[in-house]
């Protein structure tokens, strides 16, 4: 039990990122495997169905639905424009005569004769799915898409919103306590993947997506400001699919928290360095967590790149984080993990850990109420 501990956020420098990048459907997959590719580039392309749109034929024409099949001039899987007559009511009288129009482009996809009505089928949807990543192809799954593999320092988050995107690192603030203001937010910041403090204020998050930010990584967010932002509550669905104009990555939690000075440093020391970043969270089952993936070279990684970002269990001298009250969002190391069980306030008994903060204060905390920061 001595290795008993909540899985936590990873922050490393070094790590394999893999990614499988998959169609929604079957299609064509354009690169192969040894290919070296960049983030915008497309590795696999498919088409969705166009969406459907009844029309009532029989209704618009005064016929009987079981004369449909007699009145069409277009038959089924024929290619329709808007706009185009598709059924004609011819009249001894040319004055009575009288048709029904095609909605939309796409094609005639079935004709009934019960219900008196036909379905038009839109245009496909184009599907293109991309790297990314700066990497290399390691894997080609037939019709469906690849796996892109890099060397690259890596920062997982707690929470997010926003889809896929990339850009060079700016740091925007002095330290790793500082809040994100909004004057903090320069129009230079454009296209950048900003890194900020403890805080990013709402005024400020409007602001860079004013500005043309790509993305922020930040400690800590205000739920009140998320709430008021998007204008809904977050559920437990995933996130990530929010079009906001910029992806949003917190390390630490929500309110004031000061980012882990590990994982600023690490953010600091790559300025300038291309970044792709995922603001996706899903928190159920099947966990999602936001990432911050810092780009090397696109060199091909070895097997000492595995080895060197391998993962043990707690130990003393881990670094970890406190989930739970009264210490929430504390960063300390551990110093001791004693093995005997231990009575808790509660009266329960439970395997605990010493943990030393940044502040030198020490704090005995039951093993389930941290989590290890990984790297």
């Amino acid at each position: 039990m001595a290795h008993a501990y909540t899985p936590g956020l990873k922050v490393t420098d070094r790590l394999l990122v893999e990614k499988r990048r998959i169609l929604p459907l079957k299609g064509e997959v354009v690169v192969k495997v040894g290919d070296k590719v960049e983030p915008d580039d497309v590795v696999a392309r498919t088409e969705l169905p166009g969406n459907v749109e009844p029309l009532n034929v029989a209704n618009k024409l005064g016929v009987p639905p079981e004369d449909l099949p007699l009145v069409m001039v277009k038959k089924e899987g024929d290619v329709i424009k808007k706009g185009e007559p598709i059924a004609l009511k011819k009249s001894f009288i040319k004055w009575f005569s009288s048709s029904c129009e095609a909605t939309i482009d796409g094609t005639l996809e079935s004709i009934s004769s019960v219900t008196g009505q036909v379905l038009q089928r839109g245009l496909p949807i184009p599907v293109e799915v991309k790297a990314y990543l700066r990497g290399e192809v390691t894997e080609v799954i037939p019709q469906e898409g690849v796996v892109v593999s890099c060397e690259a320092g890596f920062v997982q988050g707690i929470f997010g919103i926003g889809g896929e995107t990339y850009g060079n690192i700016k740091v925007a603030v002095a330290d790793n306590t500082t809040v994100l203001e909004e004057n903090l937010v320069t129009d230079d910041l454009k296209g950048c993947v900003v890194v900020g403090g403890s805080l990013v204020t709402a005024a400020a998050l409007r602001k860079a997506i004013k500005v043309g930010v790509k993305g922020i990584v930040i400690g800590g967010f205000d739920d009140k400001d998320l709430r008021d932002f998007l204008g809904y509550d977050i559920g437990v669905a995933i996130t990530g699919s929010e079009d906001i104009g910029t992806t949003l990555v917190v390390t630490e939690g929500f309110g004031q928290i000061n980012m882990a000075e590990r994982t600023f440093e690490l953010l600091k020391a790559n300025e300038g360095i291309l970044a792709c970043i995922n603001g996706a969270t899903q928190i159920r089952a099947g966990v999602i967590r936001p990432e911050v993936v810092i780009l090397s070279e696109g060199k091909a990684v070895t097997k000492d790149t595995e080895e060197h970002t391998a993962v043990g269990g707690l130990a003393i001298g881990s670094p970890v984080r406190v989930i739970r009250h009264p210490y929430f969002g504390k960063l300390g190391t551990v110093t001791d993990l004693p093995p005997q069980l231990t009575r808790l306030e509660s009266e329960s008994m439970a395997r605990v850990l010493e943990v030393e903060f940044s502040d030198g204060t020490r704090a005995i905390v039951p093993r389930a109420n941290v989590e290890m920061i990984e790297g």
